[in-house]
């Protein structure tokens, strides 16, 4: 895989992270690739998946409806 330019991406906190800094990952959206850090650790080291790997994650531990 070729390197990404995450310099100019915007990031969003996890739907399931809490108000007081838990634990915590930020994705980017809308990429051909899905990055992935540490909210706690911004400039530490990113996890790059692919769009499709990343969505079979998500469905996969997604909690059952009305979970959180």
């Amino acid at each position: 895989m070729r390197a990404v330019d995450l310099t100019t991406i915007t990031w969003r906190k996890s739907s399931y992270s809490n108000e007081d800094g838990g634990e915590c990952l930020e994705v980017a959206d809308h990429l051909p690739h899905v990055p992935v850090r540490d909210s706690k650790n911004p400039t530490g080291p990113t996890l790059v998946f692919g769009a499709e790997a990343w969505a079979v994650f998500v469905d996969g531990v997604r909690c059952p409806a009305g979970g959180r």
